[in-house]
C-alpha cells in the first residue's frame, strides 16, 4: 500500500504508521462521510495514524462478518465527536450533517436531535451513554448497515 513508508522487512521497524491522508483516500473509504472519524477512532495515537494492527482492526470491524456488538462499540466511538464517552446534541448535529451531506436546515437538524435524545436518553441527562445508544440501535436492526459501515 505504501512502499515508500512501510519497509519490505516490516519486522525490523514494526512501529511504522500510515498517515490518515493515505488511508482516507483508499477506495474503500474515499466516499464515506465519516472517513476521518472512522480512522481516528481506530488510531491508537488518536490523530488518525494507523499501525498495522490498527489498520487490521479497522477493516475487521468494517467487514460484514464483524459481530454486531463490536460494530456498535465503534459506531458509538465514531459518533462521539468530542470523545467524552457520550453522544450529546453537538455530536448528533455533526452526525446528521454528515449523513445528510448538510442538506437539512439548522431547524430540521435541531428537531431531529431533540427527538433522538428524547426517545433514546433513558436516564434523562440530555445525552446518550453507550447503554442508551445500544438500546436505540437494538430497535433499528438495519442501523449498523448505514453508510458508516459500507465498505466496498
Amino acid at each position: 500500500m505504501a512502499p515508500n513508508i512501510v519497509p519490505m522487512d516490516y519486522t525490523k521497524d514494526p512501529d511504522v504508521k500510515l498517515p490518515i491522508q493515505l488511508i482516507i483516500n483508499m477506495p474503500e473509504l474515499k466516499e464515506n462521510p465519516f472517513k476521518e472519524r472512522i480512522v481516528e477512532s481506530f488510531s491508537e495515537d488518536g490523530d488518525g495514524n494507523l499501525s498495522f494492527n490498527d489498520f487490521v482492526d479497522m477493516f475487521s470491524v468494517l467487514s460484514e462478518m464483524a459481530p454486531r456488538e463490536l460494530k456498535a462499540i465503534y459506531a458509538f466511538k465514531i459518533y462521539d465527536f468530542n470523545t467524552d464517552n457520550f453522544i450529546c446534541k453537538s455530536d448528533l448535529e455533526k452526525t446528521l450533517n454528515k449523513l445528510t451531506r448538510e442538506e437539512l436546515t439548522a431547524e430540521e437538524i435541531t428537531l431531529v436531535c431533540e427527538k433522538v435524545i428524547e426517545e433514546a436518553d433513558m436516564d434523562g441527562d440530555g445525552k446518550l451513554a453507550f447503554a442508551d445508544f445500544e438500546n436505540m440501535i437494538s430497535k433499528a436492526p438495519d442501523f449498523l448497515r448505514l453508510e458508516l459501515f459500507l465498505v466496498s
